[in-house]
């Protein structure tokens, strides 16, 4: 493998991944037919498994797949420290500075407990509403009587159901799947439109946190000596629910199925971790992507450090648009003063 200084691919080996990235993408949107006997399959054995059908599948499957992307990911930073940023210089030298303080995963357990109980009260307490699935079987689920309430339970997410507590069904525990797989090409078109929407809407929301109003809320992200792995859950409450929920509205919005859900946990959390690495690895997705497309850990950890620009979690775009209106702006405000003056 040719690889440059700080963990940069050399141009053949990048184009390991993004040749099996444009293969993968490509031939799920022009021949479907040939992943579906696999789709089939895999989303039959799901629907007949009780924990995929458990309303608390989903919290509970992205505790389990962050803790292992976070767990690999702060073994490479605290073993390499030479793909760590703040140990790169500006002129390319290298510096090892101590590994910054970190927390063994069993310090952690009230982090999680924060994390995941207000999402298993919301699992646990709402009906569960997925493109593709008819308000019948959503009502079945949330134990209600058909017959009386299809005229005022709605399909839609936008409208949130209270599930029908009674002794016999105290809690929301299961929830009414699609019958049918997606095809290869509705997964791959739902993944890449859901994480561009979420980029959207969470560029606005990263925005809006840094208002002198919010920075209070924001600050716990904030405040660390070096980024590291373990900052991408270091959050406040309220940010915490917001990420989720934008998560939620950017899949649902456009009628994802739930198997599309679950691949983009794997995806959504990897480069979740993968910002906040504060590692130059050598196959990032920002490397991986067409140059000036993705933020990746580089822009992440700068955001970090001067906090006045790069909202965008992932890509570059909103970033970038942001910045030419603030440099418009500026010269705009130049020229008044200028005219003004003289």
């Amino acid at each position: 493998m040719v690889v440059s200084s700080h963990g940069s691919p050399g141009f053949l080996s990048i184009w390991i991944p993004r040749s099996f990235l444009l293969l993968l993408l490509g031939s799920s949107v022009v021949a479907p037919s040939v992943y579906q006997p696999v789709l089939d399959s895999l989303y039959a054995s799901l629907r007949q498994s009780s924990l995929f059908t458990a309303s608390t599948f989903e919290t509970w499957w992205t505790v389990i797949i962050y803790a292992i992307i976070e767990v690999t990911y702060t073994y490479r930073f605290a073993r390499n420290p030479q793909l760590r940023l703040a140990n790169h210089g500006k002129d390319g030298s290298t510096g090892f500075k101590p590994i910054p303080k970190m927390q063994r995963p069993k310090h952690r357990i009230v982090e999680g407990l924060t994390y995941i109980s207000p999402l298993l009260l919301l699992d646990l307490t709402l009906i569960k509403k997925y493109a593709g699935v008819s308000v019948q079987d959503m009502v079945l689920s949330g134990n209600y009587d058909i017959s009386s309430v299809t005229k005022t339970i709605h399909g839609t997410f936008l409208a949130p159901t209270l599930h029908n507590f009674t002794l016999s069904s105290p809690l929301q525990t299961r929830r009414a799947l699609p019958v049918a797989p997606p095809t290869s090409r509705e997964l791959a078109l739902q993944l890449v439109t859901s994480l561009i929407i979420y980029d959207t809407l969470f560029f606005a929301f990263h925005l809006s946190l840094h208002h002198p109003k919010l920075a209070s809320i924001h600050s716990q992200h904030h405040n660390h000596r070096e980024i590291n792995p373990q900052i991408t859950n270091q959050l406040d409450i309220f940010e915490r629910l917001g990420l989720v929920l934008l998560a939620n509205f950017s899949l649902n919005i456009i009628g994802s199925h739930v198997l599309t859900r679950t691949i983009f946990v794997l995806i959504f959390v990897w480069l979740l971790v993968d910002i906040h690495s504060g590692l130059d690895l050598e196959w990032g997705y920002d490397k991986i992507l067409p140059k000036g497309w993705a933020s990746g850990s580089k822009r992440h950890s700068m955001h970090h450090r001067v906090g006045n620009k790069y909202y965008a979690p992932f890509f570059n775009w909103w970033d970038d648009a942001y910045e030419w209106v603030c440099k418009k702006e500026v010269k705009m405000e130049v020229r008044k003063a200028v005219v003004e003056s003289t």
